[in-house]
């Protein structure tokens, strides 16, 4: 596998595009029912293959993710050739971004001492699909960018 299984909801939700993946493959109902029961090595493989497909899919379309902590934000772009990010680091050990109070009161010292900012970007690798994925697995959530192009805009003015 490329990434990983999808789990047994995420499957649940996608069962009619799964029963059209196994009619790609000219598997029926019963077929499938069988090879669960007689091989089940080979309904794992079935599965891992249409897990991968899904999470292409879905990492094709993947445009911002973020990775808010405690006192963190990585808030990452992806473009075509390369992935940009904005790191906000809160200097102040009783804020906790990751609670209402703690982001409210970051958007009003957003432009306190106690915040810092840092740009970056970096180029894909040869897999920029892997690379949206590992930022996933690192616990990044996809997103609509709100964030990224609120601080972006603010630190290109």
């Amino acid at each position: 596998m490329k990434y990983t299984r999808l789990s047994k909801e995420q499957l649940e939700e996608l069962h009619p595009e799964f029963i059209n993946f196994l009619a790609t493959q000219s598997i029926t109902g019963s077929e499938w029912e069988a090879i669960k029961r007689d091989k089940p090595q080979v309904a794992e493989e079935e599965i891992d293959i249409f897990s991968d497909l899904i999470w292409e899919g879905v990492l094709a379309k993947v445009a911002y993710l973020e990775n808010i902590s405690a006192q963190h934000m990585h808030l990452f772009e992806t473009a075509e050739k390369e992935i940009r990010l904005i790191s906000v680091k809160v200097m102040n050990p009783n804020i906790d971004l990751q609670t209402q109070e703690g982001f409210s009161w970051f958007r009003k010292n957003w432009q306190s001492d106690f915040v810092e900012y840092l740009t970056a970007s970096r180029a894909y690798t040869a897999d920029p699909s892997k690379d949206k994925f590992d930022l996933i697995q690192q616990g990044a959530v996809i997103t609509k960018g709100e964030l990224f192009r609120w601080f972006d805009q603010i630190i290109q003015n």
